[in-house]
């Protein structure tokens, strides 16, 4: 066992509370890894307050980034020193991980929300108590994280750790629902509702693929400026509920090829919806309360529109993180400006610090 210091919360709404607990040892597909920074995404946020009621005592975090320590006898991959960056759990067997959906995998709720191994065993071991653990396959608000290998995606080790964690979801989904999943052409317009890290990485990535009208949409200034700063061609403040009509304004009554989602708010996806051209795709990434219904009308569904959701980006993390290293290397893909870095301590300063807006994507440094 490894005796660590993880971040628990053990009632709604938290708070978190750092606490000794103890690891298993790594299996012979397994990878320990000590966590040098994990950001903090809205998912963790909605687990520890029950949106999505998963059981508590339990150690979130999923967005880890580290060295890794020891290997089990039959990773040949990886090795302890490599640096790497962690992914959400899959199978690696089933007809959507062959064909390269990972992200769609069919065992991809209980391996990631199933807080413990595909064999029912856990991972997490408290002296008093039971609390759960490999949530995404990580649990990585803890100083050190078991993984399984297909999970520690391999990165540069000259590039800063304390940056590279929120490749593995929030980042990679807004970027890769852009360059994987909608794929604009050169020229194509976009609207993004919502100027968070997903959706700022989105906003990037489609300056990255030439498109030339870039619409952010939200209700925080000091985001809309970012917005402008990254590759937005226009930022609306959507206070009014107005952004539907300001968009089809500023294309000429036509609406936007493409539009992406990451509120989870039934009358923003609404909005991005009906802000589509003839046909137009409505990606919608956001996480919502369970049971949480959106309404259209049916009718604009006959011409060509279409809604689909998308998980992760549609990302292949082994080799889509390395290429946003190297398109961070290269000046092209900024995400660094989203980040603002605190320590483990301080994890329910940085939690109460997103949820206020007053950072976008908040990275914890281990000590």
């Amino acid at each position: 066992m490894t005796a660590i210091t993880a971040a628990v919360v053990r009632a709604k709404g938290g708070p978190w509370s750092l606490e000794a607990l103890e690891l298993d040892e790594p299996r012979d597909d397994e990878v320990l890894v000590r966590i040098k920074a994990v950001g903090i995404c809205h998912t963790d946020l909605s687990i520890r307050d029950q949106y999505l009621p998963l059981r508590l005592p339990i150690v979130l975090g999923h967005e880890g980034a580290g060295v890794v320590e020891r290997v089990g006898a039959r990773v040949k991959a990886l090795q302890p020193g490599d640096h790497v960056v962690l992914a959400p759990a899959s199978c690696g067997a089933c007809g959507n991980c062959q064909s390269g959906l990972q992200v769609y995998c069919e065992q991809f709720l209980p391996l990631n929300i199933g807080l413990r191994r595909p064999d029912g065993s856990a991972t997490i071991r408290a002296a008093e108590g039971k609390v759960h653990g490999a949530f995404f396959g990580q649990s990585s608000f803890a100083t050190f994280s078991l993984v399984h290998e297909r999970c520690a995606i391999k990165v540069p080790r000259d590039v800063p750790l304390e940056l590279l964690g929120p490749l593995g979801c929030g980042i990679q989904a807004g970027a890769g629902t852009i360059l994987n999943a909608l794929r604009p052409r050169a020229g194509a317009t976009l609207a993004v509702f919502g100027a968070g890290s997903v959706g700022l990485s989105a906003v990037m990535a489609a300056r990255l693929v030439g498109c030339t009208t870039i619409v952010a949409v939200d209700l925080q200034e000091s985001r809309l400026q970012l917005a402008r700063e990254l590759g937005a061609s226009h930022a609306l403040d959507n206070a009014s509920g107005n952004a539907v009509d300001e968009i089809r304004q500023l294309t000429a009554g036509r609406g936007v090829d493409y539009a992406l989602e990451a509120t989870a708010l039934p009358t923003v996806i609404r909005q991005a919806f009906d802000c589509l051209a003839t046909p137009g795709v409505c990606a919608v990434l956001g996480l919502a309360r369970q049971g949480t219904e959106v309404s259209l009308d049916i009718n604009t569904l006959g011409n060509g529109r279409t809604v689909r959701g998308v998980t992760e980006g549609e990302s292949v993390a082994r080799t889509f993180i390395p290429t946003l290293i190297e398109l961070w290397r290269q000046g092209r893909f900024p995400f660094d400006r989203l980040i603002r870095q605190y320590d483990f301590a301080d994890i329910n300063q940085a939690a109460a610090d997103m949820v206020s807006g007053a950072t976008l994507k908040p990275v914890l440094r281990m000590p």
